[in-house]
């Protein structure tokens, strides 16, 4: 009994019904289109900082897919390091989080070059430095083997467990990904964004590597995405936005890898994704904006070193209310010093008391 959708007689030979998708499609494109030309408005400055923080939250949000979280300054630092940015106070990152980062920057930096088996070994590599996943040793860049038996996403209690999915077998896999590789290189007469909706599709139904398929599904969408704008510059993340949807997602992957060839719906959840993804950039390009204003408007005004580390991180977001308890953590100066420190912005009209109260004082950048 044919169950997966590897298992079709016709099997890539994917179909869809392009009068269900082309409205979607070029709402898609029209959004792209915006936004591009939003960001190239901006100075080069202004560019950099949305970038920054668009490719730190792509790899956040990517691993916590996967269930994985990362330390998101180290994130940062990481990315502005590899890509030559001076940021403030820049944190030493772990080689898994630096992994993460050096397939993501490939991918999108490099958005151009080529496919190979080898590159990809190569970002499978960098997400498992040390040979394992977990507690467990894995093979790491090269096609699984299936030692322990099929290749299968599974739920539920042993004895009860339900197959979600399973993959082809690891015999095939070489003859697959040669398959992909030269689809994904070599078919120019398809639009890239329904072109990274197969892709992601396609390459997470091969799942040829034993661990770090979804990871890396969704860099090659980012790869082509950013082929699709014509820019290896990042100004959205569509892993924010699966992360959001990330029930749906599954639900939809499942759904697909048990029906036909005919994968109109999973394009039609792909364009819907991007399309919100594409809607919710906004608020970072509006973060950006207001960080420059406040930048421009204080750039003559004397502070100290730990003041603008503290300042950098309430202006990209910072978690819970910021107490002179917390200023001295972070700044790793005394409490003495940190009451100095906040003090002194409030008489320069930098920092005020937050209004909403508290057990304890906290502060907030004046608005």
């Amino acid at each position: 009994m044919k169950v997966f959708i590897h298992q079709n007689d016709n099997w890539p030979n994917f179909t869809w019904k392009n009068d269900e998708i082309v409205n979607l499609l070029s709402e898609a494109r029209h959004l792209q289109g915006r936004l591009i030309g939003k960001m190239e408005s901006l100075g080069f400055d202004l560019r950099n900082e949305a970038q920054l923080g668009t490719l730190t939250l792509d790899v956040l949000k990517s691993s916590e897919i996967e269930g994985e979280y990362l330390n998101s300054e180290q994130v940062r630092s990481s990315i502005a390091r590899k890509l030559g940015m001076e940021i403030a106070a820049t944190v030493e990152s772990d080689r898994n989080v630096d992994g993460v980062v050096e397939m993501m920057l490939d991918a999108t930096q490099n958005c151009f070059t080529p496919l190979t088996a080898q590159r990809l070994f190569d970002w499978h590599a960098s997400l498992f430095p040390t040979g394992r996943s977990g507690m467990y040793k894995i093979t790491v860049a090269d096609w699984r083997k299936d030692t322990t038996g099929p290749m299968q996403v599974v739920s539920g209690a042993m004895g009860k467990e339900k197959v979600h999915f399973q993959a082809p077998d690891w015999s095939l896999v070489d003859k697959e990904m040669n398959l992909f590789l030269e689809w994904f290189n070599n078919s120019s007469n398809l639009d890239l964004v329904i072109k990274a909706a197969i892709a992601h599709l396609w390459f997470v139904t091969i799942h040829p590597f034993e661990d770090g398929n979804g990871m890396i599904a969704r860099a090659l969408t980012d790869m082509l995405l950013a082929q699709s704008d014509k820019t290896n510059q990042r100004f959205y993340s569509m892993s924010a936005q699966i992360r959001v949807e990330r029930k749906v997602y599954y639900e939809i992957l499942e759904k697909t890898q048990k029906g036909n060839l005919d994968i109109t719906a999973w394009i039609i959840w792909f364009l819907n994704c991007l399309i919100n993804t594409l809607k919710s950039t906004d608020s970072l390009l509006i973060k950006v904006l207001l960080k420059a204003e406040f930048c421009s408007k204080y750039v003559k005004t004397s502070i100290n070193e730990r003041q603008r580390v503290m300042l950098n991180k309430l202006l990209d977001g910072f978690e819970g209310k910021l107490t002179s308890s917390k200023w001295s953590k972070i700044a790793k100066c005394s409490k003495d010093t940190a009451i100095r420190d906040i003090n002194d912005l409030i008489e320069k009209d930098i920092l005020q008391k937050d209004t909403a109260g508290g057990r304890s004082t906290s502060y907030e950048l004046r608005t």
